[in-house]
């Protein structure tokens, strides 16, 4: 991301701009947030979960207990990301115990695109879940050369998973909305994986600090992005609680439909207190209407 656009994303009173990326100024944002009034759609209780990254400091010391507490909360869905030294058939029974359901799990690029991915697919299968998630390319692909041969890549990945019944998916940053040598990597993603085989696993504020647009990419990359990374900014251009930022979600999430979202998973990268914000991102979720 270019010195421009950074400067830009920090400073909450570029309203008109950063509206274009689905932000709002906090003024306005806090009208989307309480503004219900004519809005009848909501996330499917089933749909709202937790990247379990946000909640690694508590995972780390009481894995099942942090499982209870989000199911206490209301999560119904959870992506791993970090296992703290617990199996995937030992998480596997926490989640049942707690009646949470994993979607996903996060898994190296190095790994899906080596002689590892079969364990992969087969711990992905023992979670729960359904898709295979590569959470960043390594820094030397920054360049469409790159981009061209991770899709290649995850073509090739996406084939062996489908044998399993289950999906690829590549997750985002904002590195990845960089045009480069007038090439824009992220669309090269887009336009040279297979549909069928290759999905994503947006995440809506790397997404806008990369200067796209969640609704645009639903709407031209339809069915693509089962998953969702629900994080809110700062008005500086940090991390907030869900709702409590910068970003407008009832305009992003107008068209999720159209991209085939299913999975709304809340993410914080450095919350204060891993709970309250859990806590409070799924409040705002749980009763947003869009």
């Amino acid at each position: 991301m270019n010195g421009t656009r950074r400067a830009f994303l920090g400073t909450a009173g570029a309203a008109v701009g950063l509206a274009a990326l689905g932000v709002s100024s906090p003024a306005a944002a806090v009208a989307h947030h309480t503004d219900t009034g004519r809005r009848r759609r909501r996330i499917p209780p089933s749909g709202i979960g937790m990247h379990l990254y946000t909640m690694r400091t508590p995972l780390a010391t009481d894995f099942r207990g942090t499982l209870e507490r989000l199911a206490e909360i209301g999560y119904a869905t959870v992506g791993v990301s970090g296992r703290h030294g617990h199996s995937a058939a030992e998480i596997r029974r926490m989640l049942d115990a707690t009646r949470l359901k994993a979607v996903l799990e996060h898994v190296a690029y190095t790994t899906v695109t080596g002689s590892g991915l079969p364990q992969a697919i087969e711990d992905v299968r023992t979670l729960g879940g359904s898709w295979v998630v590569v959470p960043s390319l390594p820094a030397g692909m920054h360049s469409p050369a790159g981009y061209r041969e991770a899709a290649r890549q995850f073509n090739t990945a996406g084939r062996i998973a489908r044998e399993s019944g289950l999906k690829v998916l590549f997750h985002n940053h904002d590195g990845d909305h960089e045009v480069v040598d007038g090439e824009s990597l992220y669309g090269i993603l887009l336009k040279e994986t297979d549909p069928e085989l290759v999905g994503f696993e947006l995440d809506v504020y790397w997404a806008a600090k990369g200067g796209d647009d969640p609704r645009r990419l639903f709407v031209t990359d339809r069915r693509r992005f089962p998953a969702l990374h629900v994080k809110d900014m700062a008005p500086n251009g940090g991390f907030e609680d869900v709702g409590s930022g910068v970003l407008d979600f009832p305009a992003m999430f107008d068209t999720a439909r159209s991209g085939g979202v299913r999975q709304w998973l809340v993410e914080h990268d450095a919350p204060a207190d891993p709970f309250a914000s859990a806590l409070n991102s799924y409040r705002y979720l749980s009763a947003l209407r869009y």
